[in-house]
């Protein structure tokens, strides 16, 4: 794929769009915050207008974020493969005596924990299914144990879909029960669970998740009390433009309101194994230009409200998420160590990614490497290659992935 249409200027770039679509673009640029008839209207262009659309996320990109391109060195850990939700879009949920389930002890994710921190992990992703019979206070043990072992490790932990299970199985009020988690070593929680925060659309991708409401109430009641999160959107299985739309419109308004996201990651479906795609009710994942206008659009719509988009390269693919960071992308995710959600639906990455590769593929796109914390704080930067060893490019995947570090 040629994804370096950042070679034409930006002038040019509209000068060859049409001028309503050229307009619009220069009114973003400008600093106008982009309406949703406007964004609906922008996921509907094609050939000039499309590479207008992309250079024009890209320079805003560059004025939101500059041209480092960030990482974090962490490790998934999934926890248990237990799940009692059933959801039909994941394919890795199994019931407790199935095949291939399984519930790690306290003692194996320490382990785990401590072999991530001497690889120079800092921050530990921590998401598991729902067990029917699962100590609501679990998610707090799992905490305390990593903690003692590891004061100075930052938990990204726990979907608002867990969370409110904790809430259920404790009966504690919910601002509780996060403070609660909170003292005992959370740092911050992944904006998952959030699919399309359409409840219509939700009934049919799994009608015991929970509902738009509740998850907002999560995050929201998370953010004021000094937790932030990320925001996460679904894509590719059975929803429209429309619906980005209406889901990126509500993250807006949420950040406007609290601040609390750190970050925007687009998730395109991992489809392969999925009972949503085998009943031929979900399409076959997203089409490369789905995924170059759900990042673009993003940069687009949060210009001015979430700094930070990530190309999810488990989901997208090592060629597919260097595209999206010429597309309004600005960072890379993690290094994850091992991974289990998207694997299990078809992935075909989602092991581990050097910090050394990350480094040798942000230059091959173009831009500086830079190593960051959960939030967004620099650790270290890496403006030349002088000195480091060259990593050897991955081999090119058979055919396209579908995959990510959950949803």
């Amino acid at each position: 794929m040629d994804w370096r249409w950042n070679d034409v200027s930006l002038e040019e770039a509209w000068r060859l769009a049409s001028p309503g679509v050229a307009r619009l673009l220069e009114q973003t640029i400008a600093g106008k915050p982009l309406g949703a008839e406007e964004a609906l209207k922008l996921t509907e262009v094609d050939g000039a207008d499309f590479l207008a659309l992309l250079r024009t996320a890209d320079e805003l990109r560059r004025r939101a974020v500059g041209d480092r391109i960030t990482y974090v060195v962490n490790r998934n850990i999934n926890f248990t493969n237990i799940c009692i939700v059933g959801c039909r879009f994941c394919g890795f949920g199994r019931a407790p005596k199935a095949e291939g389930s399984y519930f790690l002890p306290l003692e194996e994710i320490v382990a785990r924990a401590v072999e991530a921190r001497k690889r120079g992990a800092t921050e530990l992703c921590i998401q598991g299914g729902l067990p029917r019979d699962l100590d609501g206070y679990h998610y707090r043990n799992i905490l305390l144990a990593i903690k003692t072992e590891l004061p100075e490790i930052h938990i990204h932990a726990f979907s608002p879909m867990e969370i409110v299970y904790g809430v259920e199985k404790t009966g504690l009020p919910l601002p509780e029960y996060l403070l609660m988690l909170k003292e005992a070593g959370l740092g911050s929680i992944p904006g998952t669970a959030a699919e399309v925060l359409d409840d219509d659309l939700r009934r049919i991708l799994s009608q015991d998740k929970l509902k738009v409401h509740r998850w907002v109430e999560v995050v929201t009641t998370a953010h004021r009390l000094g937790i932030p999160t990320t925001s996460t959107l679904m894509y590719g299985h059975i929803e429209e433009p429309r619906h980005w739309i209406r889901h990126m419109l509500l993250l807006r308004e949420i950040q406007a309101e609290t601040g609390g996201f750190t970050e925007f990651v687009p998730l395109a479906f991992v489809h392969e194994k999925t009972r949503l795609f085998r009943s031929g009710k979900g399409r076959a994942g997203s089409t490369a230009r789905e995924d170059l206008l759900v990042h673009a659009l993003a940069r687009l719509f949060f210009h001015g409200s979430i700094r930070n988009i990530q190309a999810s390269w488990v989901k997208l693919g090592f060629e597919m998420s260097k595209a999206c960071l010429q597309a309004g992308a600005n960072d890379f995710g993690g290094t994850l160590m091992e991974e289990s959600i998207s694997k299990s639906a078809g992935a075909t990455f989602g092991e581990y990614v050097s910090p050394e590769e990350f480094q040798a593929m942000i230059r091959d796109a173009g831009r500086v490497p830079a190593e960051r914390t959960t939030t967004y704080e620099l650790r270290q930067v890496f403006p030349s290659r002088g000195g480091e060893a060259a990593v050897p490019p991955r081999p090119p995947a058979v055919h396209r992935p579908y995959s990510g570090t959950g949803y």
